[in-house]
C-alpha cells in the first residue's frame, strides 16, 4: 500500500501543522508500506513566512516538521519518501533538487 500526499501541510492562518497531524493519524491507522510526501513543507508563499512572523528560523521550523513526521510514522513502520518543492523555504530551489539536509537524523531513521 502506498500513501501519497502533497503539501503545504499548514493552514493559511498559522504554521501549527494541523493538516500534517491529521495525515499522520491516517498513516498510523492505515499503516502503508510507503508514504510519499511532496512539499512544500514550509511554503514560501505562506503569509507568516512572507511577513517574517515566524518564531524561529526556517530550518528550525522545518526540523520540527520533520521530527513530527518521523515520530508520527515510526510506529506504522512505513518507508518515508520526502520530495522537496521549489516553494520550500528551508530548501534550495534549484533543479535537480538535492535531498533535504538533516544531519541530526538518527542513523536508524535514514535510508
Amino acid at each position: 500500500m502506498v500513501l501519497v500526499a502533497c503539501g503545504p501541510f499548514t493552514p493559511s492562518d498559522g504554521v501549527a501543522f494541523e493538516p500534517l497531524s491529521d495525515l499522520l493519524e491516517v498513516v498510523a491507522r492505515d499503516r502503508p508500506d510507503v508514504c510519499i510526501l511532496f512539499g512544500p513543507f514550509l511554503d514560501a508563499k505562506h503569509e507568516q513566512v512572507e511577513s517574517c512572523q515566524l518564531l524561529g528560523s526556517f530550518s528550525d521550523v522545518f526540523r520540527l516538521c520533520l521530527r513530527t513526521i518521523i515520530e508520527g510514522t515510526r510506529s506504522a513502520g512505513s518507508q518515508l519518501v520526502l520530495v522537496p518543492s521549489l516553494r520550500d523555504v528551508s530548501h534550495d530551489f534549484v533543479y535537480p533538487q538535492p535531498p533535504f539536509p538533516f544531519p541530526e537524523l538518527p542513523k536508524e531513521d535514514r535510508a
